[in-house]
């Protein structure tokens, strides 16, 4: 993997954009608000130097985000009816190598997914996006379907173990519930 689109320029977004860039990832940066990509800008010069910027592209369309990506992550809201509409977006505008990691603890990957066109290729980053930067080097919790490839889970382990993470996973409950 080389090229992860990252939707959404909020704090979550700017943090996942500096560490990919930091491990050499190619970053593509998205979000709708003008103003959000010009303080990640500022935010991502500041922390990268000119050095590590040219690694992370600010664009403004998702289609322009994920049309080279090998992993798109969103950093929507943890909201039902956000997850559906960016997860739809990327399903239909990345291309099918694409995987699609969401942000979620609330809600089930194995929901989220079976509403694509790629379940094999949808993870779950069960962890508080809050709390990501501040447990950077460690363990970070990722959740699959009984549908999930091998595939999207070496992608997604080598990303976060590039990032300096240890990656943990488990099925998502609510596909196996407690008899």
């Amino acid at each position: 993997m080389h090229t992860v689109a990252i939707i959404g320029a909020g704090p979550l977004g700017r943090w996942l954009a500096l560490s990919a860039a930091r491990a050499g990832f190619r970053v593509l940066l998205e979000d709708v608000m003008p103003a959000n990509l010009h303080h990640a800008r500022e935010t991502l010069r500041q922390q990268l130097g000119t050095d590590a910027l040219h690694n992370v592209t600010f664009v403004s369309t998702i289609e322009d985000a994920v049309r080279e990506a090998d992993l798109a992550i969103d950093c929507v809201p943890d909201e039902l009816e956000s997850k559906l509409e960016i997860l739809w977006l990327l399903d239909r505008m990345a291309p099918p190598r694409t995987v699609l990691a969401t942000p979620t603890t609330r809600l089930s990957i194995a929901d989220l997914a079976n509403c694509t066109y790629r379940p094999a290729k949808c993870v779950a980053i069960a962890q508080e996006a809050s709390s990501l930067a501040a447990y950077s080097g460690g363990d970070i919790l990722l959740r699959t379907t009984s549908r999930t490839s091998p595939e999207t889970v070496a992608l997604v382990q080598n990303f976060w173990k590039m990032l300096g993470f240890t990656p943990r996973f488990e099925p998502d409950p609510a596909e196996n519930p407690a008899s």
